[in-house]
């Protein structure tokens, strides 16, 4: 398997600098790598330095916490797209799967899928805050809604992608939606056990260390 073509190569470090995103952009591109995935601040620099690859942009929107009103993650998205972005990792409300309010968590991802038109659209369940029973929920809903990814955590909380996550994330979407495992992938080992249970793309800070 191609695993460097599931790797979404990852720096969303608060102090990454223009240098480290030109050195992301250019093992990205030397190692095949899916995408690159960075702060909205950086999308502009990414789309210019990788025209001449086959990496997508990919940025993250309502990012780390999920808690920006509808509206704020719906101009973020939109603003991302002018910028040149392929790929939308937006972070969900974890707030109101907890209180159960679906509608509007279903609501806010049609809102974000209408915009992105034709890009990905992944969806940040932060799952190390969510039960089984609510992982399942919100996987559900992220499907209803026309999203593209499920994705397991920002790297951001107070745990990553786990394989048991990842195999109900897949259970419950199914074959026809993609499965994004991130947060804590550090080793090849983890990466495989993560594609073993399920997961269609990879989202780690340590591409390049994946593949060697």
């Amino acid at each position: 398997m191609d695993y460097n073509k599931l790797i979404d190569h990852t720096n969303l470090k608060q102090d990454a600098q223009e240098a480290d995103i030109i050195k992301l952009c250019d093992e990205a591109k030397e190692h095949h790598f899916a995408s690159v995935c960075v702060n909205p601040n950086y999308v502009s620099l990414c789309k210019e330095r990788l025209a001449d690859s086959d990496v997508k942009v990919c940025t993250v929107i309502g990012f780390p916490l999920g808690q920006t009103t509808t509206t704020a993650k719906i101009d973020e998205t939109k603003d991302a797209i002018f910028e040149g972005a392929d790929e939308i990792d937006m972070v969900i409300n974890v707030s109101w799967i907890k209180d159960k309010r679906y509608d509007k968590v279903l609501y806010e991802i049609q809102r974000l899928k209408r915009y992105c038109h034709d890009r990905i659209l992944k969806v940040i369940l932060e799952t190390c805050l969510l039960s089984d029973e609510e992982i399942v929920k919100a996987c559900e809903i992220a499907k209803k809604a026309g999203a593209d990814f499920v994705k397991t955590s920002t790297g951001f909380s107070k745990g990553g992608a786990t394989v048991h996550a990842v195999e109900l994330m897949r259970k419950t979407v199914g074959s026809d939606m993609g499965v994004k495992a991130s947060g804590g992938i550090k080793t090849k080992e983890d990466m495989v056990k993560m594609v073993e249970a399920g997961a269609s793309r990879i989202g780690t800070s340590s591409g390049v260390e994946l593949v060697k």
